[in-house]
């Protein structure tokens, strides 16, 4: 299947994120990527036009999976709107950078939920070097692509084997306490789709290991929400500090006071600032 785009978009640079994560399949030299999906089949998404005019093929996909590959990179909406906005705020020099920079979903809910859990407090490095055994440790390798863990398997895990992959204790309950009440049907992160973020936030947090930062983050990334501004990132304070040229990081309060300018496209600001410290 090809699909056309008729906006500018960058997979290059949406790629070249993705690569960060080492559980990702990606080919820079053939600019592809697999894609694990819940059926247990890998989708593989290939550009063969340029940023300006983009093409895709979309290769492997069973019945519905191009609509679900779709969402996930952005392929629905234009991006044009979004750089328009942030023309003449003060991260407008950034967006004119990145522009056609998508915002990917991750690729399993559970999986970003997971992450999202795992990455708490961590330095970046670290934080894929622990993802990563806990996926290569209980997930399944199918034709070189990683598929996270059913949440059954890892509810039905002994704490003291994450200790041994290095997850603090408290870390390792909190993984194996979500994946519980997801396996019981306690917990319908499927479901959540058609739920406001306030709602999503809510129950979420009522689960112990999730605070505002991981709920804000599987937001972002898992749901693709578009208007979301993790306050408490230090990526996104740091990229602040360079970026208005600050001697120490921002405050909050000085945070939110740019927020109503780069609303509804919150997400795509720390996107973008992310991106500038990558």
């Amino acid at each position: 299947m090809l699909i056309s785009l008729p906006f500018m978009y960058d997979f290059g640079r949406a790629l070249d994120r993705l690569s960060l994560d080492p559980l990702h399949a990606v080919d820079l030299s053939e600019n592809s990527v697999k894609v694990p999906m819940s059926e247990g089949n890998s989708v593989t998404v290939k550009a063969l036009g340029t940023t300006e005019k983009p093409v895709f093929a979309i290769e492997g996909a069973k019945d519905g999976q191009e609509e679900k590959v779709k969402e996930l990179f952005h392929f629905h909406r234009s991006l044009e709107p979004i750089n328009e906005h942030f023309k003449g705020t003060n991260l407008g020099h950034l967006f004119e950078e990145h522009r056609g920079t998508p915002l990917i979903r991750e690729f399993s809910l559970y999986g970003s939920l997971m992450k999202s859990i795992i990455h708490q407090q961590l330095n970046l490095s670290f934080a894929h070097t622990l993802t990563c055994r806990f996926v290569q440790k209980y997930g399944q390798e199918k034709d070189g692509v990683w598929f996270y863990p059913e949440p059954d398997i890892i509810a039905n895990i002994d704490v003291l084997e994450l200790r041994e992959l290095q997850f603090s204790t408290r870390k390792a309950e909190y993984v194996i306490g979500l994946s519980k009440a997801i396996a019981e049907g306690k917990l319908n992160i499927e479901g959540m789709e058609a739920r406001t973020d306030e709602e999503i936030t809510a129950e979420l947090i009522a689960y112990r290991g999730v605070g505002p930062w991981t709920a804000q983050n599987f937001l972002l990334f898992g749901l693709g929400r578009p208007n979301l501004f993790p306050l408490a990132d230090i990526g996104l304070q740091n990229a602040l500090k360079i970026q208005w040229q600050m001697k120490e990081k921002p405050k909050a309060e000085e945070i939110i006071r740019h927020l109503p300018d780069w609303s509804p496209y919150l997400s795509y600001a720390a996107l973008y600032l992310w991106r500038s410290l990558e």
